[in-house]
């Protein structure tokens, strides 16, 4: 009878299967990727193996559907030293797909409770799994601790918390005086999302590839909610209404189906609504905002979550072994019409507000763009922007805070342009959006004035 090969490989190592690719000799190796990260050195494959198990600090973004199969997905991939951040808790709607809960944890924090139960699964007397819980948002963080990570992989399913955490990373990649970007402040950020039965997977390398705000314009204005997000602490009045249209309607009327057109059905969700919003003092809820939220609540899928999360986890692995080319750089996945999927090379947007250096420049009416007109442009989809503070060289225009400082400089707010600026100024725009001594530097230019029909340069100012 012949050695069972596969089995004197495996011996009593864990891990023996992600050793024997460590070992394996590739004609793809990752200094052949588009964007190489370091070179594969298949003869030090207990080093590397040693360096995933012992060293490499893994950081999970998001804890719901998605999260979960994250931290399964990275223990078992065998990295030992992993923290992941959640603010939820959980709900027991999420039950029936994030399966690192039981109906004894509804009300605990969904990182802490991930985390003790991989912690409790996975841990042995050959491997100690390492996994700190962080029940706080992304954004009370600093840098110093995103800064100790290696690589991040990000579930989260908030545009903003994602454009936050990109601006983040963005900023901890340090550049020289000639430009070049320092590889050893680089942190790779995997970015993973999911909508029903779509999907997709991003490999973000800040500086070097494009980054998430490169391609922002892609998602639209979000009128659809996520599952997870809706049963978990509200922070939105439509978070309210998709609670009590999903969760509190089955659970008062078990055997009535919620008629979407009956106003009986929609007021008693509307009722339900504004009481769950009085409880947690969120404003804004309205029976036809009601209307609106119950027809765009987006089913989660277990199995598309399962699939983003491996191409993921994949990517980390890559990045931190460099056994084998990176994504370059984005992977979609579309299940609604059957399975196909498509994987594109995502370019960097030259006047990008994050990661490009470019000057923005912006051309106005002076007489009759006032600086909320500014703002609101600053807002709108050419920047979107959330809350932007406008400074000058010389003073700050408009600032969001403190309450003192921004009383102060909200009667600039209904003045022209011409009257706070000079054609060709430069502006400093900060927002919630950048992290850290990250700015927009905007060039304001004059629009020339049309008189008799014949155009006239705006006169230059001392």
């Amino acid at each position: 009878m012949k050695t069972n090969t596969l089995h004197s490989v495996r011996g009593n190592q864990r891990h023996w299967d992600l050793l024997r690719l460590l070992r394996h000799h590739t004609a793809f190796p990752n200094e052949t990727s588009a964007v190489a990260l370091g070179e594969f050195d298949p003869d030090a494959a207990q080093d590397t193996l040693s360096f995933l198990q012992d060293e490499c600090r893994v950081l999970i973004i998001g804890a719901g559907g998605l999260g979960c199969e994250l931290l399964k997905d990275v223990v078992l991939s065998g990295f030992t030293k992993v923290d992941i951040i959640d603010m939820d808790t959980i709900d027991v709607s999420n039950l029936n797909r994030q399966f690192l809960f039981r109906a004894k944890d509804v009300g605990k924090s969904k990182a802490e409770c991930a985390a003790a139960f991989v912690r409790n699964r996975m841990a042995s007397e050959d491997t100690k799994v390492d996994i700190t819980p962080h029940f706080k948002k992304v954004q009370d963080m600093d840098a110093d601790f995103y800064r100790q990570f290696h690589v991040i992989l990000s579930g989260l399913d908030n545009i903003e918390a994602r454009r936050y955490l990109n601006s983040l990373v963005v900023s901890l990649a340090e550049v020289d005086e000639d430009g070049e970007v320092d590889p050893s402040t680089i942190v790779p950020l995997i970015d993973g999302g999911t909508e029903g039965l779509r999907g997709q997977a991003r490999v973000i390398i800040p500086r070097i590839t494009s980054c998430f705000e490169c391609s922002l314009e892609t998602f639209p204005p979000q009128k659809n909610f996520p599952m997870c997000t809706i049963a978990e602490t509200p922070r939105q009045p439509a978070h309210c209404i998709a609670y009590a249209f999903i969760v509190l309607w089955p659970r008062e009327f078990p055997e009535k189906k919620l008629d979407k057109d009956s106003p009986e059905h929609m007021q008693w969700v509307y009722q339900a609504a504004k009481e769950r919003a009085e409880q947690f003092g969120i404003a804004g809820v309205t029976y036809s905002l009601t209307l609106g939220v119950v027809k765009n609540i987006i089913p989660a899928v277990a199995s598309t979550n399962a699939v983003v999360s491996a191409m993921c986890v994949s990517e980390a692995l890559k990045a931190m072994s460099y056994c084998s080319r990176l994504m370059n750089n984005y992977h979609m996945h579309m299940g609604a019409t059957g399975c196909y999927s498509h994987t594109f090379q995502y370019d960097k947007k030259t006047d990008c507000v994050v990661c490009s250096s470019q000057q923005k420049t912006l051309q106005v009416d002076p007489d009759v763009t006032t600086l909320q007109k500014l703002i609101d442009q600053l807002c709108g989809d050419d920047f979107r922007l959330l809350k932007p503070s406008i400074s000058s060289a010389h003073t700050n225009l408009f600032m969001q805070g403190p309450p003192a400082l921004r009383t102060a400089t909200s009667p600039n707010l209904v003045k022209p342009l011409r009257e706070l600026v000079k054609d060709g100024e430069n502006l400093t725009i900060t927002d919630a959006v950048f992290v850290g001594d990250m700015a927009l530097s905007l060039q304001i230019i004059f629009k020339a004035t049309i008189k008799n029909g014949v155009e006239k340069p705006t006169p230059m100012e001392d």
